[in-house]
């Protein structure tokens, strides 16, 4: 793998959307120098980038060990909302900033996808699908389907996605409720929206829609003792990350019976993530479950706004600027950067 040479580089550490044309044309135009590299892992981050100046990431981990192996690095942006595969701690106490893209940036896009693998699971149209193409022409196929009006859709979070959700939802006639702990219930009401207790949520939703973020605390939320309290007829639909959801447990619950369907826009496994992935995830055997490759961000339009947001971001703190969507505070403490340069705005 190419090693960087100039703390003036800037590596994207991984990409899949096939070229960094949109990325070069910023980096290079401000007179820096662009990497692109594959890294899957924290080994090959710290191989390919461990002279340069800025990182930017997709799925690839930079945790501790490649910021501390990083010496150069100043920067690291997230293409995306979410940085559970930054050590942000890490990246603060050795003064490199790290960016993401605020929400908006695919909000619509996340929005309709929840919305649509929604509609999809309950009206089972993905098993209609397969079975009209086998030759099967009932449409008792799908039985049991439940109309939507009047039943209720619980949200996991209610943030600026997840207002979208609740609108759209609201527009088929189902009641909308959502759980929050960071947000006064006042602020649900205003929306027409009934704030519950995650207890509630989860015991008395048809369908649960899982917008929250990726924390330690959300990790493995929906295990088998939060499935067991699901509704027998409702369906989980999870357009968050996928380590909220345990799969294993989902697998039993769908087996069994403890709950009707699942959609799911990510698995735990992350695929994007792993180098030579095979599809051996037991739930793609299932019939009740729908599975899209962590696709719900995805539209030309958002896709070329992500990048650009990342890329300009590196660019900016590399060039002396302050950082339009910082996650971390680097003015709150001595966190001087690497060359020796204090924060900005110091």
């Amino acid at each position: 793998m190419t090693r960087i040479d100039s703390s003036e580089t800037i590596l994207i550490a991984d990409f899949d959307f096939g070229e960094v044309d949109i990325e070069r044309a910023v980096v290079e135009g401000a007179g820096l120098r662009l990497v692109a590299a594959q890294c899957k892992n924290e080994d090959e981050v710290i191989e390919a980038g461990r002279e340069a100046g800025g990182v930017l990431t997709q799925y690839a981990h930079v945790g501790s060990r490649a910021i501390e192996a990083l010496t150069r690095c100043r920067v690291i942006a997230r293409y995306g909302t979410g940085v559970d595969i930054v050590d942000v701690d890490a990246a603060t106490r050795h003064g490199i900033q790290v960016t993401n893209a605020p929400s908006e940036w695919c909000a619509e896009e996340v929005a309709d996808h929840a919305v649509a693998l929604w509609l999809a699971a309950a009206r089972k149209i993905c098993r209609y699908d397969r079975a009209t193409r086998q030759g099967e022409w009932h449409w008792q196929t799908g039985a049991p389907i439940h109309r939507l009006r009047g039943q209720v859709l619980g949200l996991l979070s209610f943030g600026s996605i997840a207002r979208l959700i609740a609108e759209r939802a609201k527009a088929f006639g189902a009641e909308v409720w959502a759980h929050d702990p960071f947000l006064d219930q006042s602020e649900i009401r205003a929306s027409q929206v009934r704030p519950v207790s995650f207890d509630d949520l989860v015991e008395g939703a048809d369908y649960v829609v899982v917008q929250a973020p990726l924390t330690p605390q959300t990790h493995h939320t929906f295990d088998r003792a939060t499935l067991r309290r699901m509704k027998p007829t409702a369906i989980l639909v999870n357009t968050a990350r996928g380590p909220i959801v345990e799969d294993a447990a989902l697998h039993q619950a769908l087996t069994e019976g403890w709950i009707a369907g699942a959609a799911l826009d990510d698995l735990e496994e992350e695929p994007a993530k792993q180098r030579g992935w095979r599809p051996s995830n037991p739930l793609f055997a299932l019939p009740n479950v729908i599975v899209t490759p962590h696709a719900a961000y995805y539209s030309e339009e958002a896709m070329r706004t992500v990048r650009t947001i990342a890329a300009e971001e590196a660019v900016r703190i590399l060039t002396g600027q302050p950082a339009r969507f910082p996650v971390n505070d680097l003015t709150a403490g001595s966190h001087p950067h690497r060359d020796g340069s204090p924060p900005h705005g110091s």
